[in-house]
């Protein structure tokens, strides 16, 4: 048997350490979902870690992604590297019929990371976020057995939202990191210097403006959003409904400090997450939009791969259903002999 055919237990259990040791907020929005999803979504959180972390840390970020780029060739093409995230992304590429389009944009917004990029205007912004977010979005879409184009335009809004939402709350500290994400037009709207707040970050209320006017961009696209919940499987609406009121509430803890991310961190209570999340009950009785919106033109390429993507022939589709059943019985087996059960 091929060793792609399933994935090894010592595999699953590296990528479920690399989530419980990485995002929380990832990690949290994958405990909602069901085992079916939960599974795979561990070994994609698990090489975008991977891949991040390779940027980061390397001496010459632009340098770092080339050899990542022939690192993903490799796993599209059944010869995935000696590494726990490399096996178990292959499997996932494969299963879920991801288009290699999709985790390479990701790579290529990793790497505007690394160099430290600034952008324009909103629309670059958006360019930037497709690429580190809504690659995410998709990505969890076809996890879901998704393909249809506006759930795809809806996950990639909605991946958008929470980058904004992100980059919102961490301004301070990004700056003191070097790094500035907010449209370069806006603040020379606002008289402020690119150059002398990175300087020396401080917090102004022409600053305040600058970020609520991304939160109110990053609400429009929560809004739009919401569409997305209908064309989802019902037992992923309610996870997916709760990471969206989740987002847009860190949103709000920022506005209640006057858009003032750089001397403090916006934080939301437990107790107000867990309220925000049962508000993600309501996706289950979502309705899908009769004339749903296009994609923005920033994530476009992304719905276009998956619908370029040739359909799979009634028996590969039995095939990979099969197998995806061999693989849930064998991770069924597996959380009950433990993580060393092969």
């Amino acid at each position: 048997m091929n060793r792609l055919q399933g994935l090894a237990a010592e595999d699953r259990a590296a990528c479920r350490a690399m989530l419980a040791s990485g995002s929380k907020s990832f990690r949290a929005a994958s405990l909602l979902l069901p085992a079916r999803i939960a599974e795979p979504a561990a070994a994609l959180y698990a090489f975008c870690r991977v891949a991040d972390d390779a940027i980061d840390e390397a001496p010459d970020p632009v340098a770092a992604l080339p050899p990542l780029q022939r690192r993903l060739d490799a796993i599209y093409a059944g010869r995935p590297q000696a590494h726990a995230a490399d096996r178990a992304f292959a499997v996932v590429v494969r299963d879920f019929a991801i288009p290699q389009v999709l985790p390479a944009a990701l790579l290529e917004g990793f790497a505007w990371d690394g160099e430290g990029r600034r952008y324009a205007d909103l629309a670059a912004l958006e360019g930037y976020a497709a690429r580190v977010a809504a690659t995410v979005g998709a990505m969890m879409t076809l996890l879901m057995g998704v393909r249809d184009a506006a759930a795809l335009a809806r996950a990639c809004d909605l991946g958008v939202a929470m980058q904004f939402t992100n980059i919102a709350r961490d301004v301070g500290e990004d700056a003191r990191n070097g790094r500035l994400y907010l449209p370069l037009d806006w603040l020379a709207q606002e008289a402020i210097s690119a150059e002398e707040f990175l300087a020396r970050p401080v917090f102004t209320p022409a600053l305040g403006r600058v970020v609520q006017r991304l939160l109110d961009a990053a609400d429009v696209l929560y809004a739009r959003a919401e569409d997305g919940f209908a064309r989802l499987p019902w037992d992923c609406r309610a996870g997916i409904g709760a990471a969206r009121h989740v987002y847009a509430g860190i949103g709000r803890a920022v506005e209640r400090q006057g858009g003032d991310s750089v001397s403090r961190r916006a934080m939301v209570p437990n107790r107000s997450k867990a309220l925000l999340m049962a508000r993600g009950a309501a996706a289950l009785t979502a309705r899908r939009a009769a004339n749903p919106a296009p994609p923005l033109p920033a994530t476009r390429f992304l719905v276009e791969a998956v619908a370029a993507q040739a359909p799979l022939s009634k028996d590969r589709l039995a095939e990979r259903i099969a197998r995806a059943v061999a693989l849930f019985d064998r991770l069924a087996e597996s959380a009950t002999l433990g993580p060393m059960a092969r």
